[in-house]
């Protein structure tokens, strides 16, 4: 079948752990892990994509409690956060969801929009409830309760940035259904959205980490690296040929780039729709600097960056104050975000151009610095895909051209949701679709190979 990603890795430890079904994950590239990877700077770990999963979902910190790593989840040391805007540094409110206010005076006092923006905000309490069209973007739904300042402000530099993608090109309903659905049932958004938040950390990480996680999971699993899958065809018996095995089932979780031609021949239907979802390309850039050169930072974990300030960088995270464990390092030391659909400056860049232009950006957020005395670049190309408009249609599409193809199925960040959580979410899902199936009854035979396949160039599934 097709992965070694957190989404194919995960498929297979299900299809083992819940439905003992033997499964085979070839991955392309020399490791496993896809975007999850864990290096050393300065003597200790830092992560070369994600440093958390989203905890307030069940499915990652469940995963990792499965697997014996539930003493060794941590969390961030502080949740408080800052906009870089008009030249400073301001608070973001508190009670925001998904970067959307919930209380109009933490508004008023944040500085983040101006009189005439608050004035617009407020509207959203008293406004009539205002139909859109069946899948309409971030920027629609927002814009018309809150005003223009909210969207360009706090929600696209929150959501637009964990997706590198643009508020008005981002699909509300597939990126934060939370939000599509409380502007759906409620009149006002801002009262819609006050609801009992659930207590405990909103992220969670894995001490030492998120490789431990992927170390646990592919220790039980016959993976294969260095393995290229070719196109997936039909063996004469009704099985799937993919990598030099006949297998009876095949889960795709590479990109959706990556997946349309290892389709093609088998649904062109599906192939086509695949190469359809656009990818924007990031890169991340650790910055470690001497302590006496840098003034000391805010009280929080960082900031994130509006598109309307055209800086290169997105966000910047403050590592040491928000995993006080890599305070050991002797360092200050910060995670810089470049890259979002639209922006190539990013690819324009060499390593030590693209250093040296967001060391510049970090000197003028927070003060006159040195240069960093360590650095560190990874870079995603095509590495975050862009739930458009119609994207959950298009999955639909998807999903519907493969389902006469009994034992193909796909899942990953290119689906249902990016996030390392939700990856997990859809590797449980993929399992059970293929224990499912009919063909094979309840008790599926022990032989059975299950290939699960995401190379290291694509999303976290």
């Amino acid at each position: 079948m097709v992965g070694g990603g957190i989404s194919g890795l995960a498929t297979a430890h299900y299809l083992q752990a819940r439905h003992g079904v033997e499964a085979v994950v070839v991955e392309a590239s020399d490791r496993v892990g896809g975007k999850i990877r864990t290096d050393e700077l300065a003597g200790v770990p830092v992560e070369a994509g994600p440093d958390s999963f989203l905890a307030r979902v069940p499915w990652a910190a469940d995963l990792c409690r499965e697997l014996g790593l539930g003493d060794e989840l941590i969390e961030p040391a502080t949740s408080k956060a800052f906009v870089w805007v008009r030249g400073r540094l301001r608070t973001l409110p508190q009670g925001l969801v998904l970067g959307v206010p919930t209380g109009l005076p933490q508004l008023a006092v944040s500085g983040l929009v101006s009189p005439a923006g608050m004035a617009r905000a407020a509207l959203d309490v008293v406004l009539p409830r205002r139909r859109h069209g069946a899948d309409a973007s971030i920027a629609e739904v927002i814009g018309a309760r809150f005003g223009r300042e909210v969207v360009d402000n706090l929600v696209e530099p929150l959501l637009g940035g964990i997706n590198a993608g643009r508020a008005d090109r981002l699909s509300l309903a597939a990126t934060a259904p939370q939000l599509a659905d409380a502007a759906r049932d409620h009149r006002s958004l801002l009262l819609g959205l006050r609801v009992a938040t659930a207590g405990g950390p909103v992220f969670q990480s894995v001490r030492g980490g998120l490789e431990r996680l992927v170390e646990r999971l592919g220790a039980d699993i016959d993976v294969r690296t260095s393995t290229a899958a070719g196109a997936i065809e039909r063996a004469p018996d009704g099985r799937w040929k993919v990598a030099g095995l006949v297998a009876d089932a095949v889960v795709v979780t590479v990109p959706a780039f990556a997946a349309a031609p290892l389709l093609q021949a088998v649904s062109p239907v599906a192939a086509a729709e695949l190469r359809a979802i656009e990818y924007a390309s990031v890169a991340l850039v650790t910055l470690g600097y001497a302590p006496s050169t840098l003034p000391p930072l805010p009280a929080g974990s960082g900031f994130v960056v509006p598109r309307t300030e055209r800086r290169l960088m997105t966000a910047c995270t403050f590592l040491s104050a928000k995993w006080p464990a890599l305070g050991a390092s002797g360092l200050v030391l910060l995670r810089v975000s470049a890259g979002r659909l639209g922006d190539a400056r990013v690819s324009q860049l060499d390593d030590d151009e693209l250093v040296d232009r967001l060391h510049r950006e970090v000197a003028e957020a927070l003060g006159a610095a040195k240069a960093p005395v360590t650095t560190r670049v990874d870079r995603w190309v095509r590495g975050f895909p862009q739930y458009e408009p119609g994207h959950l249609a298009r999955v639909d599409r998807i999903e519907a051209a493969l389902a006469g193809l009994p034992g193909l199925t796909v899942a990953g960040a290119a689906y249902r949701g990016l996030g390392l959580a939700a990856c997990v979410r859809q590797a449980g899902e993929a399992a059970d679709r293929i224990a499912a199936y009919s063909a094979f009854g309840a008790a599926p035979p022990a032989a059975w190979d299950i290939t699960v396949r995401l190379r290291e160039d694509g999303t976290h599934g």
